[in-house]
């Protein structure tokens, strides 16, 4: 099989408000063939959308090179189209006008662009809905609209972003099946597929291939082959051992880099500052206490299915409970420490004592505030001191929320308390002497 498309050390920074040359992806390098659908996963922020983004040419690498049929790319891509999450359709126009979208710019006349219209209205199952408006359709109904649009101009690659996410259960299943059936029985021109997702079952039946990123900045931390043959049974063995493995390794991140190596990467570059999984102490409370009730090691797959989440919910969970070393995730597999075993048992206060001493060996920004509090003549500092130092990494948007979860954990454990009217965070011990005088 010949290479339609090659990206040899793609790599993007933004110049987030408040932060330069934030890198969201980094040295990012594979290749699609002719003849395969290729799934992208990764944790939530990885950088997947905005990967997708510039193999299509909307916006630029900021290094590296991407090669449609061998040669480098500037500006838009000739050989993709792509289907957005949100149908992204213009409600003024019919179906047909919206599909028609598709050939805007073709050296083709108007009869010739109706005509190649209809015909992919009736593939994509839309045949006699060509005069109705969006407002009119179910939402799988425009999605398929926006797969017809970017289907028309018969790309090479058809670019699709979470494009079933949006969907209900049902909804959503039954499009993928469409999907899968044209392109396996060839009723589309498209010679290969890159979905992005962040569901992992829908990446192992629908992809022959799964390449899954690290946390940001991104790059392939895997490049999977899945050999399995169509039509796939999602309760088969074989296939639940490829979802077994794309758990195992989509965990194989934050824990080490982050509760391992953050304390050095402290002392060096508020720059090189890991984001923290965006939980609050009263879901890891409940995640725990739920792992505990099972009293066994539990595959991530299995366990995600029965608390009915997506991994977009699901792994920051995974993530802050590691991170915290109350958990231990060993391919694919999760069970609970012998401190996670006793934070689950704890009384209410046991357990903020627990946490608070978690907190401060494992997320090493908490004791570098508490360490400058203690130092402050009145244990007392402005907010916008802590998350200036966020904001070098995030920008300051990311760096408020960011320091938002932070109060959180801290006033949960009872290391600080947070005047929202003054803006100024003080040691509780020292608020509580205030309050005795």
């Amino acid at each position: 099989m010949s290479e339609l498309l090659t990206l040899t050390g793609i790599g993007r920074t933004f110049n987030i408000k408040g932060s330069a040359n934030t890198a969201v992806l980094e040295n990012v390098n594979f290749a699609v063939k002719e003849g395969e659908f290729l799934a992208i996963l990764g944790p939530s922020g990885s950088g997947k959308s905005t990967l997708l983004r510039i193999i299509a040419g909307l916006i630029p690498a900021s290094s590296g090179t991407v090669a449609y049929l061998g040669k480098p790319i500037t500006g838009v891509n000739p050989g993709v189209a792509m289907v957005f999450q949100s149908f992204a359709l213009f409600p003024w126009l019919t179906v047909l006008q919206n599909v028609m979208l598709g050939l805007e710019g073709k050296d083709v006349t108007k009869e010739e662009k109706e005509k190649k219209s209809l015909k992919i209205l009736d593939i994509v199952g839309l045949d006699g809905f060509e005069s109705a408006f969006p407002k009119e359709l179910s939402g799988g109904m425009r999605q398929r609209v926006g797969i017809g649009r970017a289907l028309v101009s018969e790309p090479d690659i058809l670019l699709m972003d979470e494009a079933f996410s949006a969907l209900d259960v049902l909804t959503a299943e039954n499009l993928r099946r469409d999907l899968l059936e044209l392109w396996l029985e060839k009723q589309i021109p498209t010679k290969a597929i890159i979905l992005v997702t962040h569901g992992i079952e829908e990446a192992v039946y629908m992809a022959d291939r799964a390449i899954i990123l690290s946390t940001r900045p991104a790059t392939v931390m895997e490049n999977m082959l899945i050999p399995l043959p169509r039509w796939r049974d999602k309760k088969s063995p074989e296939f639940l051992s490829y979802v077994d493995q794309i758990y195992s390794f989509m965990t194989k991140r934050p824990t080490v880099r982050e509760s391992v190596t953050a304390a050095a990467r402290i002392k060096t570059s508020p720059s090189q500052y890991t984001l923290l999984p965006n939980v609050t102490a009263g879901a890891l409370t409940g995640f725990l206490e739920l792992l505990e009730d099972l009293n066994e090691k539990t595959d991530l797959y299995k366990l995600a299915d029965r608390f009915v989440m997506d991994i977009e919910d699901f792994f920051p969970l995974v993530e802050m409970s590691n991170l915290l070393r109350f958990t231990i995730v060993s391919e694919g597999d999760i069970e609970l420490t012998q401190a996670g075993i006793a934070f689950a048992r704890a009384s209410v206060l046991e357990r903020k004592e627990l946490f608070r001493e978690h907190l401060l060996n494992n997320v090493p920004f908490v004791g570098k505030m508490v360490d400058s509090l203690e130092k402050d003549t009145d244990n007392k500092m402005d907010i916008d001191f802590f998350e200036e130092q966020l904001a070098e990494a995030f920008g300051e948007k990311k760096a408020a929320q960011q320091m938002d979860l932070i109060i959180g954990w801290m006033r949960y454990a009872e290391l600080i308390e947070y005047d929202d009217a003054t803006e100024k965070v003080y040691l509780e011990d020292e608020e509580e002497e205030e309050i005795d005088k």
